[in-house]
């Protein structure tokens, strides 16, 4: 066990200095600062099984094992010394590790926030900003108060010594940060809950953008999102403008969906599950309602081909036969829409959507309002490819701010590295023992755009 223990210290040592070496080379240019910013899920000791033959022993029964592991935790990340921290599984109901974080990030020079899952779920969140960047504007907690007991954190920041690129009275040097942790989707009826868990830190983003009239700045998210890149929260994120920096470094496309992995989940598969996303300022973005609705169609979609196991010409009929169900006419009606809604498991439990998203899906479908939906309409509104692109009134919720004098920081992509390296190739090593999760860290190289206003 010893022997063990030293080979896979020894290991991640290893990585560790691969990764310095590989982020360092981003960074070192002193004519072309960047920042940097790592997300961890650093797997909680309540949840860590030190038994494989006994499923209720955990690493939290033995202090000795769970102080180790997270004082290597530390070790790396500070030793890595991103100017941007973002940890889940923060196991924030042990005051001891709480104590130990807190301490040796603020020697290190960092600004911390630690936020508890609600109803006492035992971990959470911590983010940290080292204060060299960064001034902390503001903070916010963001509760979800669903299933999973999810929480998210909002942190609006300044640079403290502006880039090069950047020095100018004329360049806004603010950047808002969002750390977050999703459900883990269960079954089925859990993809509904991530989705809206998304969908309320974009539209709590999208709000504190208007109250404080910040519509120009870069967005960054991280975290552990518990889904890959075939999921509908993936599909909805892109749709929002947001781009995966690991893939864009790596110049992988939304079709390279295993190129990578950067988990081992409890059921043994492995997958790509951490992103640190990026929104900078001049994106093109769908109205976040437009986006929202179109992506529970497409989720919808794909449960009833699962239903029908065919895509052949007939598909569409036999679809649209589901949802007509015992209707001798040939229309969908309201409550056989419903109806097939809850047969899929989107509504029909507290978690599922609300009667009000309901009806606003309804709304979109029975396009003429005659309260009923005919094959015409069931093909445009829910079997099409894109469902916006035929709402060409419903423009960026962002333009170009003509007239506007400022300009706005926003970044590239410079460098992305997962560690440890064999899940950049697919593979999980099983000698690795830090966390269940690898630590994606992103190089963001700086770049002047031209200031956008939010359409209201």
């Amino acid at each position: 066990m010893r022997k063990e223990r030293r080979r896979s210290s020894k290991m991640e040592g290893r990585v560790s200095r691969i990764g310095s070496y590989a982020i360092a080379s981003s960074v070192g240019d002193r004519q072309h600062p960047c920042i940097t910013c790592t997300t961890f899920n650093i797997l909680a000791p309540i949840y860590k099984r030190s038994n494989r033959q006994d499923p209720s022993c955990r690493e939290s029964d033995c202090r000795a094992n769970w102080l180790a592991r997270n004082h290597r935790i530390l070790d790396w990340l500070l030793n890595e010394r991103s100017s941007i921290i973002c940890l889940q599984e923060f196991w924030v109901g042990n005051e001891e590790l709480v104590n130990m974080y807190e301490k040796r990030l603020g020697d290190a020079g960092y600004t911390s926030f630690k936020l508890a899952r609600t109803n006492n779920r035992g971990d959470g969140l911590l983010i940290a900003v080292r204060k060299d960047y960064f001034r902390v504007i503001k903070y916010k907690e963001l509760l979800f108060y669903d299933c999973g007991d999810r929480v998210a954190q909002l942190l609006h920041v300044e640079l403290v010594a502006p880039f090069p690129e950047c020095r100018s009275n004329d360049v806004r040097q603010e950047i808002l940060i969002v750390n977050t942790h999703l459900l883990f989707p269960h079954d089925s009826s859990f993809c509904i809950v991530r989705l809206h868990q998304v969908y309320k830190i974009l539209q709590s983003v999208e709000s504190y953008q208007k109250e404080n009239n910040l519509n120009s700045l870069p967005i960054i998210l991280c975290g552990d999102w518990n889904g890959s890149k075939r999921g509908h929260v993936y599909k909805f994120l892109r749709s929002q403008g947001f781009v995966s920096s690991y893939d864009t470094a790596h110049q992988y496309t939304d079709a390279d969906a295993q190129k990578w992995v950067s988990h081992r989940n409890h059921r043994g598969n492995i997958c790509g599950v951490d992103f640190i996303w990026l929104l900078n300022p001049n994106s093109y973005r769908k109205l976040l309602k437009t986006s929202w609705i179109e992506t529970v169609f497409g989720m919808f979609k794909c449960l009833l081909r699962e239903a029908l196991l065919t895509e052949n010409g007939a598909f569409e009929n036999g679809a649209f036969a589901i949802l007509k169900a015992d209707n001798a006419d040939d229309f969908i009606t309201y409550s056989g829409f419903c109806e097939a809604l809850k047969q899929f498991n989107l509504t029909g439990h507290s978690h599922g959507l609300s009667a009000e998203e309901t009806k606003d899906l309804w709304v979109q479908v029975d396009i003429d309002g005659d309260g009923v939906v005919n094959f015409e309409e069931f093909k445009q509104q829910i079997w099409k490819s894109s469902w916006s692109e035929q709402r060409t009134e419903e423009k960026s919720k962002f333009q170009d701010g003509k007239g506007c004098q400022k300009q706005t920081i926003g970044f590239s992509v410079k460098n992305a590295v997962l560690f440890p390296p064999e899940v950049e190739k697919g593979r999980w090593p099983e000698n690795y023992s830090l966390s269940d999760h690898a630590r994606l860290t992103v190089v963001f190289s700086p770049i002047k755009m031209p200031c956008s206003q939010l359409i209201s």
